[in-house]
């Protein structure tokens, strides 16, 4: 029986050995199907909106198509969990952003993942800045008033959101903090759902990222009070600024970035990021997301080791910030 047990462990031995020479092969044939794209929001919010554009360009790049998968729940970490524990095979993928792979470490004590140790960061694809937003009937007309306004009756108001640790949440527990007001928070399965009741004034206000909010301030659907960024947005010129407005302490911009599981072979991280790359490049892709007030990403921004430290500095960022929140 000897021969046998020897012939199992050359058996075992081949079978690594080729699994490990199989690895460079897939990597370079990368991709020969078609990749999921986890966006962990409800379809119609920015980050959605934005991996759209994005990977239908990408799609082209790779010849193989790309699918939206929408994956609700728990402000994007039920997505993100269940990307962390994908095959690293290239094929499922997730749009993240500062709210799944940032302010969820501090918000989350018992987060399921950690945006550090179990991805492998992709790309950065836009920064969107951050805007105070109301109901179109809302009684303050500048945010000045606003700010008085709301310090008066925080008890009476309600926010929307799209869960704990997204994006609309985050920074408006910040924007909560600056002003020392404690509102109802109202959350929604997406930053979609929250704009649309929003829309509907069946809540009184919320911060948003500019993506989801350019065609309903131009349509005079919702009230866009200021931007929280140093410089007022092309596509809003006529919004002023936080600091224009009385209200300089308040500053955020959010961002969408693509990640892949962690020990996903480096040349199809690679493959990836040169796809997004050229989306970013891409003068059709470049107008519809400026034309939504996107910040495009310089190239030097664009890379897995850039993303790698902005996920870092955020996580950093946002902790102090948020240590409290998680109770509130």
């Amino acid at each position: 029986m000897k021969w046998f047990a020897r012939l199992l462990r050359l058996g075992g031995f081949a079978c690594a050995a080729g699994a490990l020479l199989s690895t460079p092969a897939l990597a370079a044939d990368y991709p020969t199907r078609t990749i999921t794209m986890i966006v962990p929001f409800a379809a119609g919010g920015p980050t959605d909106v934005i991996a759209r554009i994005v990977t239908q360009h990408m799609s082209a790049t790779l010849g193989q198509a790309i699918v939206i998968e929408n994956v609700v729940g728990a402000g994007g970490t039920t997505a993100t969990t269940r990307a962390a524990r994908a095959t690293p095979d290239g094929y499922t993928l997730i749009t993240g952003h500062m709210g799944t792979h940032a302010a969820a470490v501090p918000l989350y004590p018992k987060l399921a993942y950690h945006p550090e140790k179990d991805f492998e960061p992709v790309s950065l694809l836009a920064g969107t800045p951050i805007l105070i937003l109301a109901r179109s009937d809302f009684p303050p007309k500048d945010l000045s008033e606003f700010i008085s306004y709301v310090k008066a009756n925080s008890e009476k108001l309600n926010q929307a959101h799209a869960g704990v640790g997204s994006v609309s949440h985050v920074s408006c527990q910040l924007l909560n903090s600056v002003l020392a007001i404690k509102p109802t928070g109202v959350p929604f399965n997406g930053t979609g759902p929250a704009m649309n009741a929003l829309v509907g004034k069946q809540v009184d206000f919320m911060c948003d990222q500019i993506v989801n909010a350019v065609p309903q301030i131009k349509g005079g659907t919702i009230k866009g009070y200021a931007i929280a960024t140093p410089a007022r947005n092309p596509s809003l010129p006529e919004v002023l600024t936080t600091t224009e407005g009385g209200l300089p302490a308040f500053k955020a911009q959010a961002w969408n970035a693509i990640f892949a599981p962690k020990g996903t072979p480096a040349p199809i991280v690679a493959t990836l990021n040169a796809a997004v790359t050229k989306a970013l490049d891409d003068e059709s892709v470049r107008k519809r997301l400026l034309d939504l007030g996107s910040v495009i990403p310089e190239p030097a921004e664009r890379t897995p080791e850039a993303l790698g430290k902005l996920v870092e500095s955020e996580i950093a960022k946002w902790t102090p910030v948020l240590r409290d929140a998680a109770a509130n």
